[in-house]
């Protein structure tokens, strides 16, 4: 996990030297150097722009699919990836003080201070089985010092050391784990560590990451809304919108492209194509001027009437990012993109409410869009604005008070998150840095995965509670026949007041059989 997480830094860096362009090691960056980053290129180190305008994916920090518009005075991070302007920035952040670096270095801390979980049967183990030779022993010298007779009393003695063989004391607890962690397989749950099994059960509250976890992780079209006055339908207006977007390489354009690709409308070639850095796009299409962008490039237009302007912000309170068409001054219409939910997500928190979990969802996006996502899949808490670095430090918040804490997320910004919860979930279909750090793997990146572990895990537990309870209960019954408590008495039959080692092995091997047989119930159990 952390050696994916270093492959995030680019081995060199672009740096400005006596006015001329060097290429050098990243470790070589120093403060204050000037560094040029050409598109598509990945920011090496953080800092703050002095030239230059363009969009910065920053998906590894926030898990955010749309890029964050950047220009002079504002920070870049390293490890994001530039887009399709030419940056200069200047060094303020470099080597081990880098966000990336604080990342690994967080990953770190928090899977080298997990200990590993010792086994309940382990513990009584370690107290049985010197009991259980101490018994045999005094059995031994009882009845020698009763009847006088060596090999009778040997018999009982070893009679009582083969009836106690903790057998099923010591199947108890693996045989559940690994029907837990079959059931699990077949159910697309991967449990990485029998602790994750274990643990699972018990967990108090559920963190989720919104982007990829909630939600789709890519922008997709959600609404298309004519302006009354256009007399366009909601196909012609994405058709037309979609067209002017056919040059561009924001992925806010590509999102509305494939949309209309999707519904098979056939697009034209703009012409005389113009990106307006900011705002948005403007174009020709047949013999008509289009513009397509934000909300704010049309507020001064005369056909930006209150009504639109009323929807716009009826629709970004919704969390959505809204897009405006105009012919020459006059608006068409809106569009609005959105990362949508998984149409699993509402079930599956539903589910883990009815499970008694509480349910957080953790983002690195602005609070109404989060809320506005909050509401919709009726999360208990919203905590929004989280950077990654922060995010470990929310869910080690969340574990005062000896509360055991799930965390859910798939991108590199979860990954600190994911190792210091207690649990930590990763969606199968998201980064190897979260998958490697994840103690559950959801290998359909299906988020109803979660409380199908949750239940497996406790019926699991369960089971094992079973198991030890009939090992047990084997145990206090059958090492007094063995030790001979029943040969005062005439009403029992022989076999019961002498009981043969070979009767005993018989009665332990029972017990192991009986053992194993609930475990394997757990393959048929219910957990939907």
């Amino acid at each position: 996990a952390i050696k994916k997480l270093i492959g995030l830094q680019p081995k060199t860096a672009t740096i400005i030297e006596n006015g001329a362009e060097k290429e050098i090691s990243i470790s070589m960056v120093q403060l204050n150097d000037i560094i040029v980053i050409r598109p598509g290129e990945r920011i090496p180190v953080d800092g703050v722009i002095i030239e230059g305008e363009s969009a910065v994916d920053e998906s590894m920090l926030s898990g955010e699919p749309i890029p964050v518009d950047k220009v002079k005075d504002d920070m870049v991070t390293g490890g994001t990836v530039n887009g399709q302007g030419l940056l200069k920035f200047v060094a303020t952040r470099v080597g081990k003080d880098t966000a990336l670096s604080q990342i690994i270095r967080l990953v770190q801390e928090a899977q080298g201070s997990k200990a590993p979980i010792q086994a309940l049967a382990d513990k009584v183990a370690a107290i049985f089985v010197p009991a259980v030779i101490g018994i045999a022993l005094i059995t031994f010298g009882i009845w020698w010092g009763i009847t006088g007779e060596f090999v009778p009393s040997m018999i009982r003695m070893v009679a009582v050391l083969v009836i106690a063989c903790p057998c099923a004391l010591g199947l108890a607890t693996p045989t559940a784990i690994m029907a837990g962690t079959g059931k699990g397989a077949e159910n697309g749950i991967l449990f990485k560590r029998s602790e994750a099994l274990e643990n699972a059960a018990k967990l108090e509250i559920i963190v989720m990451d919104k982007t990829g976890t909630i939600t789709m992780g890519k922008p997709t079209v959600v609404d298309r809304i004519p302006a009354k006055t256009s007399g366009l339908s909601a196909d012609e207006l994405l058709t037309i919108s979609a067209s002017l977007e056919k040059g561009s390489e924001h992925p806010i354009g590509k999102a509305i492209v494939a949309f209309a690709r999707d519904k098979g409308l056939v697009l034209s070639d703009p012409k005389n194509f113009k990106a307006v850095s900011g705002f948005g796009v403007e174009a020709q299409l047949d013999d008509s001027v289009f513009r397509f962008g934000k909300p704010l490039w049309f507020e001064q237009d005369s056909g930006y009437s209150d009504v639109i302007r009323e929807m716009i912000l009826e629709l970004q309170n919704k969390g959505r990012t809204v897009m405006v068409l105009a012919k020459d001054k006059d608006v068409l219409g809106v569009i609005s993109v959105s990362d949508v939910l998984k149409p699993e997500s509402k079930k599956a928190i539903q589910e883990l409410h009815a499970e008694n979990l509480k349910v957080v969802m953790l983002t690195g996006d602005n609070l109404q869009t989060a809320k506005a996502i909050g509401n919709e899949v009726n999360v208990d808490d919203v905590q929004a604005e989280v950077r990654p670095e922060e995010k470990s430090g929310k869910v080690k918040a969340f574990q005062k008070n000896n509360v055991l804490v799930g965390m859910v997320g798939d991108g590199i910004n979860d990954a600190p998150a994911l190792a210091q919860a207690d649990i930590g979930f990763a969606i199968g279909t998201g980064t190897d840095v979260a998958i490697e750090t994840g103690d559950v793997i959801l290998s359909s990146g299906k988020l109803t995965g979660i409380p199908k572990a949750i239940k497996i895990s406790r019926k699991t537990i369960a089971t094992i509670k079973q198991n030890l309870f009939l090992a047990f209960v084997y145990n206090i019954i059958l090492i007094p026949v063995a030790a001979g408590i029943l040969a005062p008495f005439d009403m029992f039959p022989e076999f019961l007041r002498q009981l043969h080692p070979i009767l005993a092995a018989l009665a332990m091997a029972a017990s192991s059989i009986s053992v194993v047989t609930n475990s394997l119930r757990l393959y048929n159990a219910d957990i939907s």
